[in-house]
């Protein structure tokens, strides 16, 4: 089946969904992985092929209430994006409300293109939405400054700017009802260095985290943007990871 015929499908079906969705299975391919967190919460795990890191797994997640989603960063290529949205949308059948977009790195909107094809709204800082313009990225295309409430089903879901990290312009995303916070290339598995900084404020890193750590220090899921996911030691071991570069007032 052509790209084309597939995307149209996968549109169409978005639309077209039972009230009874079937069983939810695990997906696998070449370039996508979707596994369960919660009971209502899914990581789906794509590639981005790098010149300082080789082949690299990228987080993004999923969750689902009733018969609606809501997507959090698309994989990192066009081809993934449509097996997300037709394991989404046609196996699963959900309509997806909205992606919210992490920050302006492709491991996060690599796939917005095929998201507004499908005419799924997109989400982001609006920050991120100029640091994307700067970059040529396609173009999240709704802004909020600082704090972004969705509703998926009956849930509410928080997305927040706590401060420069990663990026100038890294989000986190709560979904309080299943204890998951989405916390992005913000934060790093446990064991993992710091990792790619060009675009990062490494004096700012862990007060950032730290913020995060004080509002929601008792979470149970902690989704980082590469690697394992884990409970909120992660934010502890970012905090550790980037303590030394914070800057002291001097006496």
């Amino acid at each position: 089946m052509k790209l084309i015929n597939i995307f149209i499908y996968t549109g169409l079906c978005m639309t077209i969904y039972s009230c009874s969705p079937k069983q939810i299975e695990n997906h696998t391919s070449e370039h996508l992985k979707i596994y369960p967190l919660t009971a209502n919460t899914y990581i789906h795990e794509s590639y981005l092929q790098t010149q300082d890191f080789g082949n690299v797994a990228c987080n993004g997640l999923i969750y689902m209430d009733e018969n609606e989603a809501i997507i959090f960063d698309t994989p990192t290529t066009d081809s993934a994006t449509i097996e997300l949205l037709h394991w989404v949308t046609v196996q699963n059948n959900r309509a997806v409300e909205a992606v919210i977009v992490s920050h302006f790195h492709s491991d996060c909107l690599g796939g917005l293109d095929i998201v507004h094809a499908a005419n799924i709204p997109s989400y982001a800082n609006q920050h991120t939405i100029t640091l994307a313009k700067e970059s040529n990225k396609t173009l999240p295309q709704n802004g909020f400054e600082n704090r972004l409430k969705t509703t998926v089903g009956d849930v509410e879901i928080q997305s927040e700017f706590f401060g420069e990290g990663h990026t100038a312009d890294n989000i986190v995303s709560t979904i309080v009802p299943e204890s998951v916070l989405f916390g992005g290339c913000l934060i790093k598995e446990t064991g993992a260095t710091e990792g790619y900084v060009g675009d990062g404020n490494i004096q700012t890193w862990s007060g950032t985290v730290r913020e995060i750590r004080q509002k929601y220090g008792n979470i149970q899921h902690v989704v980082p943007g590469h690697g394992q996911a884990g409970n909120a030691q992660l934010l502890d071991y970012t905090i550790e990871l980037f303590s030394s570069y914070e800057q002291t007032d001097s006496l």
